[in-house]
């Protein structure tokens, strides 16, 4: 019972990384990333889909993203999506292909970021916490139900903070090599 619970506890935790990974890879850094416009929300045919779906992201230059619609007829909508995103970014449309040039970040915006991905991994740590607290305290009802011993709720408790700590450990590291990435000029 214990070992289902942490192997639960384990995927849930994993699942939060995964969207800490997905959150950060958004933030903008001084080098283009597809993974900074590939979730932006197009409305096509009167539903919001995501970019990635809707054109090829390249990055031909290290200062440059190039979108490729599938549909051309989409290039206006997605030009008008990323004017009105909060990227600050300009698109060049050039009839079949829209550059976007990454301008340097100044050091202001760098530590505007930097905060901002304080915030998601403070996020991420809560999460983690969160799913700790659930699992213990699913231990704890099948302790007071008798379905596992006092010993059996010690070690699995001791497991679960060993889990914990590894995951919390991952999310720093995450935000560790973020925080690099965006200062870097």
């Amino acid at each position: 019972m214990i070992k289902d619970i942490l192997t639960d506890a384990e995927h849930r935790m994993r699942s939060a990384i995964q969207v800490l990974h997905d959150d950060l890879s958004a933030v903008r850094t001084g080098r283009a990333s597809p993974g900074l416009v590939e979730k932006l929300q197009i409305e096509y045919y009167g539903t919001p889909t995501p970019l990635m779906q809707l054109a090829s992201i390249g990055v031909p230059e290290p200062r440059t993203l190039t979108i490729k619609p599938f549909d051309q007829s989409t290039l206006k909508v997605i030009e008008k999506a990323i004017q009105s995103s909060d990227l600050g970014l300009n698109p060049n449309n050039d009839g079949k292909v829209i550059h976007l040039n990454l301008p340097p970040l100044n050091e202001e915006r760098r530590r505007d970021l930097v905060k901002h991905v304080h915030h998601r991994l403070e996020e991420a740590r809560i999460a983690v916490r969160n799913i700790r607290r659930d699992s213990h305290n699913d231990m704890r009802d099948f302790e007071k139900e008798k379905l596992i011993t006092e010993d059996d709720l010690k070690r699995g408790e001791e497991d679960l903070q060993k889990l914990t700590d590894r995951f919390i450990e991952e999310i720093a590291q995450h935000g560790k090599n973020k925080e690099t990435e965006i200062m870097e000029v």
